[in-house]
């Protein structure tokens, strides 16, 4: 949702702060969120869903599938609200099953009041899951979409990995032009070291998709979001996407990766085995950045780890509060945090 707000400017003096002004602004909320295995009860054939249905080792019934449409809608719908935003104007979505789940999403009481609708291509991903957008009519028209292949193989076998496609839109956010790129990255199954290739392929896909679009306008605002499956600091945001976290170190041909001073203090949006990543990012073109806003800009950016989303009580106790752990039901919400971040531009 796009909102007015006031941003107070600042002069420190001494030791002490003088309002100089109250500055007026439009802003709006761009997030993403993995929503761990959002599939329905539904046995698709030639796609390894058989846990996520009423008679799999899940037990996955219709109560279990609309309690976690609803848990995963009110999330979203939060999102932004204590920025004074009652709702994100964008959101990226990973693991969903098909574009179903995510009408249902959509369609809760949660989110129906919003008027969210979506974009979607299916994935060739053994296990059906693929990634998604959704967006307020209000604010976004989509101008253009397609669903970037990633052609990655088994350096053995050399056989095709079958992972999630990347997913280009194209649009005009509160009539301005934008890109949005949703990344669900190949994990680390096999070990870290031993697959980062995958993940390094997927960057590289990623980092030609921006490159694309900016070579038809280099002054383009790209956002890159996803569930990356890699730290800020791992080669294939560095060296591959070429992400820098600093603001102040930027260098010619860099991308802004918004999560990297929240990796530097230890934010994480996911826990495994008592160690926090933060595999959730959102990365932006220096067109973002800068202190004019008569166009969108950049504001900041947050991991919600909202009290409210992680485990109270146990071994897991601090963690995201997830749906399943094992194959017991446990009712959460997802095992990932969302991140989000909010543009501004100044009202005239």
């Amino acid at each position: 949702m796009i909102q007015k707000i006031k941003i107070l400017t600042f002069i420190l003096l001494a030791g002490y702060s003088l309002t100089v002004q109250a500055q007026k602004y439009k802003a709006g909320i761009v997030a993403f969120y993995n929503l761990e295995n959002l599939f329905d009860t539904i046995n698709t054939p030639n796609v390894f869903d058989e846990e996520f249905t009423p008679e799999g080792p899940n037990k996955w019934t219709g109560e279990r599938y609309w309690k976690k449409i609803n848990n995963n809608a009110m999330v979203i719908s939060q999102l932004g609200r204590n920025e004074g935003i009652p709702g994100p104007a964008i959101v990226g979505l990973s693991e969903i099953e098909n574009r179903m789940v995510v009408e249902d999403l959509i369609n809760s009481p949660h989110l129906k009041p919003l008027d969210y609708d979506i974009v979607h291509y299916d994935s060739p991903d053994r296990r059906g899951v693929d990634v998604g957008l959704i967006y307020q009519k209000k604010y976004f028209t989509v101008t253009g979409s397609r669903s970037a292949a990633l052609l990655i193989y088994d350096k053995e076998t050399q056989k095709r990995i079958y992972s999630r496609d990347q997913l280009v839109v194209s649009g005009l956010f509160d009539g301005e032009p934008m890109h949005f790129i949703v990344n669900h990255w190949p994990s680390r199954r096999g070990g870290e070291k031993a697959s980062a290739y995958l993940r390094n392929a997927a960057a590289d896909l990623t980092r030609s998709i921006v490159d694309s679009i900016r070579k038809v306008d280099p002054k383009a605002k790209v956002i890159v979001m996803g569930d990356l499956n890699d730290d800020p600091n791992n080669e294939s945001l560095t060296q591959h996407l070429q992400a820098n976290g600093n603001m102040k170190k930027l260098k010619e041909g860099d991308l802004f990766n918004t999560m990297g001073e929240h990796f530097k203090n230890g934010i994480g949006s996911l826990a495994y085995r008592d160690n926090w990543n933060l595999f959730d990012q959102i990365v932006i073109t220096p067109s973002l950045l800068g202190k004019d806003y008569s166009t969108y800009k950049f504001r900041h950016s947050r991991v919600y780890n909202d009290v409210s989303l992680t485990q109270k009580e146990g071994r897991f106790k601090g963690y995201p509060w997830r749906t399943y752990v094992g194959t017991t039901f446990s009712g959460g919400y997802s095992d990932h945090f969302p991140v989000y971040i909010m543009l501004v531009k100044e009202v005239k």
